[in-house]
Formats: structure tokens, sequence, C-alpha cells
């Protein structure tokens, strides 16, 4: 079977979304043109390291080609709707790419699915006919640059870090490891 490539060329949303609470965050990207939707599930830290990435991109493109790139955007231009419904699933992302379109001065993000073979590196920006699913999203460095804004502040709205740790803090408290596990009682439980 021959994969399937859904390609957004101009598209109107490409956002980073959350479906759960915090702790049991469930992580999706997802691209809309016109009347076409999709969606694909990710790892935090995938958002992250995309968003990360992203922004490295567009420094270097604003170095080694001399692009116009936006330092940053307006708050008008992140788009802060939640993700459109229903949330189907088209795949689970195992394999990103990035790169930058010199034609169209766009920044391409590719989404390739999991798969339980090693992805050779020609699939990856490439319309072979052999390889995993893909979403393909040209954005302009504007839209890539409100892309990472909004994907960072998805990843900031999980759980708050412990002060002394950094790991995520629970509702109920965590055991720290800098503390040796210790955990001083509420008042109440000093006195029983």
């Amino acid at each position: 079977m021959s994969r399937v490539i859904h390609v957004f060329r101009q598209p109107d949303r490409f956002i980073a979304g959350t479906v759960g609470q915090p702790g049991d965050r469930t992580f999706y990207l997802q691209a809309t043109e016109e009347a076409k939707t999709v969606s694909v599930m990710v790892e935090k830290q995938q958002v992250a390291v995309l968003a990360e990435r992203v922004g490295a991109l567009l420094e270097e493109v604003a170095r080694r080609f001399d692009a116009e790139v936006p330092e940053g955007v307006s708050e008008d231009l992140v788009d802060t709707q939640p993700l459109d419904v229903p949330l189907d699933e088209e795949f689970r992302v195992g394999t990103m790419g990035l790169g930058w379109d010199a034609d169209t001065h766009a920044v391409v993000i590719e989404l390739l699915a999991v798969t339980e073979e090693e992805i050779d590196e020609s699939v990856v920006l490439d319309d072979t006919e052999e390889g995993p699913d893909a979403v393909r999203v040209f954005l302009s460095p504007v839209q890539a640059r409100a892309f990472a804004t909004r994907a960072e502040r998805v990843i900031a709205a999980g759980r708050k870090q412990c002060p002394l740790c950094s790991n995520p803090l629970d509702p109920e408290g965590h055991v720290c490891p800098r503390q040796n596990g210790y955990r001083r009682g509420t008042p109440a439980e000093s006195a029983e």
C-alpha cells in the first residue's frame, strides 16, 4: 500500500493543542486548510522540540538567506482557539522533519507516522511512494513564529514545577528527591 501524504500549502491553521487535564493530557498537532483538517497525536517532548527547532530555523534562515523573519509576533496573530472537533487522530507521529523551501520562502514541517521499520532519511520531505503516512505543512515565517509561540504556551500550561527539583507537582504534592522524600506533615498530622 502506498503512503498517504496530507499536504497543506496555505494552511488556515497549524496549531499544537491538548485534550485532558494537566498531568493527563494528550498532545496533538492539527492542520486546517479550507474544509480539510488533519490531526496527529504527538508526545509533549516532540511539541517542545518542534517549537524550539522552528525558532532556531527561523534565526538561521534570517542569517543565511537574508530572509525577512519576525523576531516575535503580535498577540492577535497567535491562534488561541481550541482544537477543531471532532478530533479524529490520523496517526501517532514518530519522526519529524523540518526545512526551508527557498522557492516559496516557507518553513516546511513534515510529520511521519510511527512505523515498525527504520525510516530512511530519503522519505522525509520527499514524495516517494514508499514510507509512512505523513502530514506536510508549509508556513510563512510569521505563521511559523506564531505556531512556535502557541506551542511554547501549550507546553507551559501543564503542571507547575517543584522549585527544588523541577519535577512536575501533582495537586497532592510529590515526593521530592532533593529532600530525600521527606514531606513535612500538616499541623493536624503532627498533633496526632
